[in-house]
Order: C-alpha cells, then sequence, then structure tokens
C-alpha cells in the first residue's frame, strides 16, 4: 500500500521503548515490531494523533508514506486512507481468565530468592546426584517409559507455564503451544510481545522456566532418597537443563543471549548471512553495528555445526533406537501373545510413534503452506 498525502493512519493498540539509537514500535497483543529511527517514532505520534501523510512530510524530514508503507507490512496499521489493511490477529492467550492482576507476585523482587532455597539445599546435596543408571528403576521397560513421559511433560509442562506466568505479569498474552525444533517435538510460549517490556522483565521471562527447573531439580535431590522416582526428575531435569545449551535451536538461553548482544533477530539475520555467503555475496552485515556483526558470525558458525551434530545424531542414534523398538513391539503382536503382553507392545508403540506423529503434524502446521506454495510452482 501507497498511502496518498491526504491519508490518515489508524494504528493497532501501539506501544514502543528506546532500543539504542532506535525506537521498537508494536504490538503487544500479536507481537509484532519494527525499528524506526526517532523522527519515524515522532511521525507515528503525529500519524496516531490525526495528521495525514502530507502534513507529517511537511512537519519532518521523511518520507511518511514510505514510512506508513513499511507499518502497514509489519501489520501495526488498522486502516490507511480509510482502507482496511490486512494485519496478524492477536495472539490466542493460553489461560486467558488469567490476568495480569492474578500474577503480579510473579515478577515480585523477592521471588527469585524464594526460588534459590530449594537451589541452594540441592547444591548442598550434590553428593546424592544419581547415575544415569538409576533411569531404568523397573525391569519392565514400558513401565519405565511411561513413567518418563509422563514426568517429562509434567516437567515441561510447568517450565512453559512459569513463562507464561512471567509474562502475564508482564501484560503479554503468552501462549503455550507444540513446536518443532530440527528433530525434537517441543512444547513453546510464545512470549513476543514481551519486547516493549524493560529488559529486567524480559530478562525474567526468558529465565523463569530455567529457574523453575533449577528449584525442582534441587527439592527432588534434597529427598532423593525418599523415592527413586526422585532421581528420575533429578535426572530429566539436568538433561534438559543442559538442552538449553543448544542455543542454535532458540533454546530460552538463545532469547537471552539475542537480548544480551543487542540483536533483533539473531537466528534469522545469521540464516539469511550463511545464505547470502553460500550464493557467493559478502558485505550483508554492513548495515549493523560492531558488536551485532561479531555475534552474528559466532552465532552463524554455531548454526550450521550444532544442526549437523543434531541430525546426526537423530540419523547414529535416534532413528535406529526407535526402529528396534518398533520392530520388537510389532514382532511380539505378530507372535499373537496373551493380553498383558498385546498390551504392552501397543503401549510401548504408542509412546514411540505418538510424539512422531505430533512432531509431524506441527511441522505442517508450520512449514505446510511453504511446501504447498513450492509444489504448486
Amino acid at each position: 500500500m501507497n498511502p496518498h498525502p491526504g491519508a490518515t493512519v489508524e494504528f493497532h493498540p501501539l506501544g514502543w521503548r528506546r532500543d539504542g539509537d532506535d525506537w521498537i514500535v508494536g504490538r503487544v497483543d500479536s507481537g509484532d515490531f519494527v525499528a524506526v529511527p526517532e523522527e519515524g517514532l515522532r511521525a507515528v505520534l503525529l500519524l496516531e494523533r490525526g495528521a495525514t501523510v502530507g502534513e507529517t512530510e511537511r512537519v519532518l524530514d521523511l518520507d511518511a508514506a514510505d514510512l506508513v508503507t513499511e507499518l502497514c507490512r509489519a501489520g501495526l496499521v488498522r486502516t490507511a486512507g480509510g482502507v482496511a489493511v490486512p494485519a496478524p490477529d492477536p495472539i490466542r492467550a493460553t489461560f486467558p481468565r488469567l490476568r495480569r492482576r492474578h500474577v503480579r507476585w510473579a515478577l515480585h523482587p523477592l521471588l527469585p530468592a524464594l526460588l534459590a532455597v530449594p537451589i541452594l539445599s540441592g547444591l548442598l546435596h550434590l553428593d546424592r546426584v544419581p547415575g544415569w543408571e538409576q533411569l531404568i528403576w523397573s525391569a519392565n521397560g514400558t513401565l519405565v517409559l511411561v513413567t518418563w513421559t509422563a514426568l517429562l511433560w509434567s516437567l515441561v509442562g510447568l517450565h512453559e507455564v512459569a513463562h507464561l506466568v512471567t509474562a502475564r505479569a508482564a501484560g503479554v498474552p503468552a501462549r503455550i503451544s507444540l513446536g518443532t525444533r530440527l528433530q525434537f517435538l517441543v512444547a513453546q510460549t510464545d512470549v513476543s510481545g514481551i519486547w516493549l517490556a524493560p529488559r529486567r522483565v524480559r530478562i525474567t521471562v526468558y529465565l523463569s522456566g530455567i529457574a523453575v527447573d533449577l528449584a525442582v531439580a534441587g527439592l527432588a535431590l534434597t529427598f532423593a532418597d525418599l523415592h527413586p522416582l526422585l532421581a528420575t526428575i533429578v535426572l530429566l531435569q539436568l538433561g534438559r537443563l543442559l538442552a538449553q545449551l543448544l542455543v542454535f535451536m532458540r533454546t530460552d538461553l538463545y532469547f537471552l543471549l539475542q537480548d544480551l548482544t543487542g540483536c533483533r533477530d539473531l537466528y534469522g539475520d545469521a540464516s539469511r548471512y550463511l545464505r547470502a555467503l553460500l550464493c557467493g555475496r559478502t558485505g550483508t552485515l554492513g548495515s549493523l553495528p560492531g558488536r551485532e556483526r561479531a555475534s552474528l558470525r559466532l552465532y552463524a558458525a554455531l548454526l550450521p555445526a550444532g544442526t549437523l551434530a543434531c541430525l546426526g545424531f537423530a540419523i547414529v542414534v535416534t532413528l535406529p533406537l526407535m526402529v528396534t523398538l518398533i520392530t520388537g513391539a510389532l514382532a511380539t503382536l505378530a507372535a499373537t501373545p496373551g493380553p498383558l503382553a498385546a498390551a504392552d507392545a501397543l503401549l510401548l508403540l504408542t509412546l514411540v510413534i505418538g510424539p512422531e506423529v505430533l512432531w509431524a503434524r506441527a511441522w505442517w502446521r508450520r512449514h505446510g503452506p511453504r511446501v504447498r506454495a513450492i509444489i504448486v510452482r
């Protein structure tokens, strides 16, 4: 859309904050943002007060029509010149009845100190850290797998709720959903609206899940002698905490790293940089500040290396293990076993194949439109 000089602009509800020399302007309700210079923010404020595009250009030294076009593309404009502009729908919040007033305590300065108590308790009982063999707490392999699955998804749910609660305390309509990271099925919480919050709040939201994971691990470690499943919880949490280091898969630590380095789209910019290098183009980072360029180059080196390592693990370890489990269960069913053995084999097949079906569904929901567009071409 290229608005005419006499056009007025109606925005969706907007917020803004300073980010270095620029201003981040956007919608908390949909998580759509754009960076504009100081003059760009002044133009937005003028347009929001009812000035036309032409009047804004006469007051400020910028091309207001181009700015409005950019804001339309970003999904921030409701109407331009009386014409409705297509824009993303607001995020459909998970637990919409959970209001900001219900969870203000999640951003209280004393809460980190309370979470530190079980974490410190766990550190005082490091002699109780179980060995990985304690994951096999029963002779029945299917029962062990059922227990792992139930505990793991319960812990994952608690982690994501921590993100949701802290984001909601900041006024952000977070949404929990299933997604994919390479070959992994993951739960994820969309807190993209947090971009307008102060840095302390943003970092609290990013790290809230890890803080809860550490607190749960500390409690389980403190009382690990009471039940074998507590040792399982400790080991599952340790594995999940180690997985946070895989920042090339956009884990919680990735978002922390992105914020601390001042990058606005570390993964996207690094991906575009790598594609440009593959096409023989250089100098694609020239418009970025020096610190951002250094961070992007480091992340761009890590991205393909980590991706190849994960895919290699899937091919060498995960796939053969899944094939072994599936063929074993099918062989059991083919041998016309008794009811208990048949139920055990069916349950094992469900536990192995079920997550892969969910992964395929989540992957297609995200990438399906692009795949269909390529096929149509």
